[in-house]
């Protein structure tokens, strides 16, 4: 009877476990005991002790050229936070994340008078660079962390270090103690916006994250119009100091709901035995090859044709560091493999590296339209510095609302790929029309074009993270959530400079051809707010037209990324983030 019921039982249970074809559990022997009969029978026997091993992961199918291929998240049976927990958590998210993202943009309009206190003209790029650098720098490092480490303290310990951060900046006496707490605000930014993707993966099942995720990716665009304003805001109507502590209680409130309602996770990965294989598991000499090499990149991009002429001797041995110390890392990362903070093995994964391009392409577009659609309106339609923010509002609202839309749908269809599919297509359209702005284009021009790119952008802008989600493991899922924000910040860091090559070199350009006459070089220098002061009314329009055609030209590079975003997504497999199955067109 007892060997009967073994195998009814066995029989049942290879016919109800079809989708673990992929899953490494062993043979029906390995799962029910040793290959000898009499063990066999004292399985039988106790059937209460017979239990198959936890699987930590299902298995969702992508299809492509090169066969079906396995996508894994957490099981559909992991016990997940009711509804008004995922709420109230999500809140606490956003507004951490908000925080952090205003902090990009807040001082824009607060500067002036932060130099005029301090007289510190010199230090000003140093208030958005500290920033910068300390959040780009220590993005693989949370990555890094988050594996071994429990996710819900690491969050609290990146959150104590951003208000920390901020609380120096808004005490600070002098201009270094503000450098310091930016740099300190950065290094805990980092952490805030890996931590919150990745706790999105513990709250809620694999096809509902493109809705979360959705949201987070949408208050950067939120950010980048309030920024300004609020501190704009704060500048004029209070002090500069609470762009800083309005960081505090906001920051408070997050911290007590995380505490109070996320339940503390296990770590993807356990600490090995042993210091030695401890540093080996961290990739300490890899992250430590990776931030200067990372921090000489910037520094190169922020001073090159600025600060130091590109021949200049700071400007190659910067260069040099950079190459050395990138070399270095790579070789690594392939001697570490699975250790690695970027394991080779994702990088080879097409869908990761496809995922990374269309990130890098499309967050390069978008960070030229957030800074040089406020420089048209200011220099071609002689707005302020705050009324350019609110003609750029139907850019903001478009990526933000697109967003959210676009996570519901994938959320309820479960297909991702045509959601990327249609950004670079409808987001390039949008960009070349932008790029056709004539100094007499009016409100239905500047306005549609703006909603046409943004639902372009906010269609996709999210999904990388939820490609990263869905494919990757468990312990591997931190790690390429911190390499999809770097993605972003670098594009956002390179072609921010690229842009403003094009735009001085265009313009000088544009002068000579339309107002020979005039100095070119002090009108370039001066700067878009002021072109109508310092040159000659008859002379204006000329200088408006050369001033339209370079911001233009640089839109053109907004609208060649947009459309280079395509090359990212024809590597990635079709798949869902319900586990279906989707017949591939391409591949």
């Amino acid at each position: 009877m007892a060997r009967k019921f073994g195998r009814r039982f066995r029989r049942n249970s290879r016919a109800s476990l079809p989708s673990l074809k992929f899953l490494t559990l062993g043979s029906t022997d390995s799962v029910f005991g040793p290959h000898n009969q009499q063990h066999r029978e004292e399985e039988a026997n106790a059937p209460q002790e017979i239990a198959l091993k936890p699987v930590e992961e299902n298995v969702q199918t992508l299809l492509g050229s090169e066969g079906d291929v396995e996508c894994r998240a957490p099981p559909q049976q992991q016990d997940y936070a009711p509804t008004w927990k995922c709420v109230a958590i999500m809140i606490a998210l956003c507004l951490a994340v908000l925080c952090m993202a205003l902090d990009n943009t807040i001082l824009a309009t607060a500067i002036p008078k932060i130099t005029e206190e301090f007289n510190s003209v010199h230090d000003m790029g140093w208030y958005v660079s500290a920033y910068m650098l300390a959040q780009s720098s220590m993005t693989l490092v949370y990555g890094k962390l988050l594996t071994y480490y429990t996710v819900k303290w690491v969050y609290i310990a990146a959150l104590l270090l951003f208000e920390g951060g901020s609380l120096i900046c808004g005490v600070s006496p002098n201009s270094i103690a503000l450098i310091i707490g930016r740099a300190i605000s950065g290094t805990g930014g980092s952490g805030i916006l890996v931590s919150s993707f990745l706790i999105v993966t513990i709250i809620v099942p694999v096809e509902k994250r493109p809705l979360y995720n959705g949201i987070l990716s949408s208050l950067y665009a939120i950010s980048g119009v309030f920024g300004p304003l609020l501190g704009g805001a704060f500048t004029d109507y209070a002090t500069w100091r609470w762009c800083f502590y309005i960081n505090l209680p906001v920051g408070g409130v997050t911290g007590f709901f995380i505490l109070l309602l996320f339940r503390a996770d296990k770590p993807t990965k356990q600490w090995p035995t042993g210091a030695v294989s401890q540093l080996l598991e961290l990739d300490i000499i890899g992250l430590f090859l990776f931030i200067p090499a990372l921090v000489s990149l910037l520094l190169v991009l922020q001073w090159g044709g600025s600060k130091y002429p590109w021949d200049d001797a700071h400007i190659i041995a910067l260069i040099a560091v950079f190459g050395v110390t990138i070399l270095a890392f790579a070789a690594v990362e392939y001697w570490q493999q699975d250790r690695a903070t970027i394991p080779p093995s994702m990088i080879r994964n097409r869908d990761i590296w496809g995922s990374l391009l269309f990130t890098f392409c499309l967050s390069g577009s978008v960070i030229i339209f957030n800074y040089y659609l406020p420089i048209w309106f200011q220099s071609i339609k002689n707005a302020s510095a705050t009324m350019s923010g609110v003609m750029n509002i139907p850019l903001i609202l478009a990526v933000a609302l697109t967003s959210i839309l676009s996570g519901w749908a994938v959320t309820t269809l479960g297909y991702y790929i045509p959601f990327m599919y249609a950004t670079p297509v409808i987001a390039s359209v949008g960009a070349g029309l932008l790029s056709t702005f004539k100094v007499s284009s009016a409100h239905p021009a500047w306005i549609g074009f703006q909603i046409l790119y943004g639902i372009g952008v906010g269609l996709g802008f999210g999904l990388p993270l939820v490609v990263v989600q869905a494919t990757l493991t468990a312990h591997t899922i931190s790690s390429g959530t911190a390499l999809v924000t770097l993605t972003q910040g670098l594009a956002g860091a390179l072609f921010n400079f690229v842009a403003q090559s094009v735009f001085q070199t265009k313009l000088v350009q544009a002068l000579f051809a339309e107002a020979p006459s005039l100095d070119a070089g002090k009108i370039a220098e001066a700067g878009a707010t002021v072109v109508r002061d310092i040159v000659d009314p008859d002379m204006v329009p000329a200088v408006l037209r050369a001033y339209n055609y370079a911001i233009t030209r640089v839109y053109l590079v907004g609208a060649a990324l947009a459309a280079a975003a395509l090359l990212g997504v024809v590597p990635i497999r079709w798949g869902s983030v319900k586990g279906k199955k989707i017949e591939a067109g391409a591949a």
